[in-house]
């Protein structure tokens, strides 16, 4: 779910992401993958300030993720900044088949990090992926859309 401030929205959801993990069709996210491009659908580019509790969206482009089978992984902003994750595939979503990551930080253990993010899967192919991110803006919902592909 989307926190809207004023008119500044926050387009990433928080979702306890312990509930409805599936290994099922986990082998087309592993790997190394770079975020090319992140696009509005639905909304414009300035009402969304931050994404995952980190950085504006754009500061995700050239970001390499590194997800694997294991769930462990890590994303690293083009500016060298890293972060650790564990992922998860949800295929029993109301939206469809979520992707989702816990930020891991030292001393962390997965099972006992509550709060994550759930980003909708638009397509992925196994070399190309679509994922996005709702943000509720009023009665309606636009996306944060992130377009990787595999390395």
């Amino acid at each position: 779910m989307a926190v809207v401030i004023g008119l500044t929205v926050v387009g990433c959801s928080t979702q306890n992401t312990a509930t409805g993990v599936s290994n099922v069709g986990r082998g087309k996210f592993t790997g190394t993958w770079t975020l090319n491009n992140v696009s509005y659908d639905g909304l414009v580019e300035s009402a969304v300030s931050n994404v995952f509790d980190q950085a504006k969206p754009s500061a995700f482009v050239g970001s390499t993720w590194k997800l694997t089978n294991s769930g462990n992984g890590m994303y690293t902003l083009s500016n060298g900044t890293s972060q650790s994750i564990y992922w998860s595939v949800n295929n029993s979503g109301s939206n469809g088949q979520m992707f989702q990551f816990k930020k891991i930080y030292e001393g962390d253990k997965a099972k006992n990090v509550q709060q994550g993010y759930q980003l909708m899967v638009n397509s992925n192919d196994g070399n190309n992926m679509i994922l996005k991110s709702p943000v509720n803006i009023g009665s309606s919902t636009g996306y944060v859309v992130y377009s990787f592909s595999k390395q």
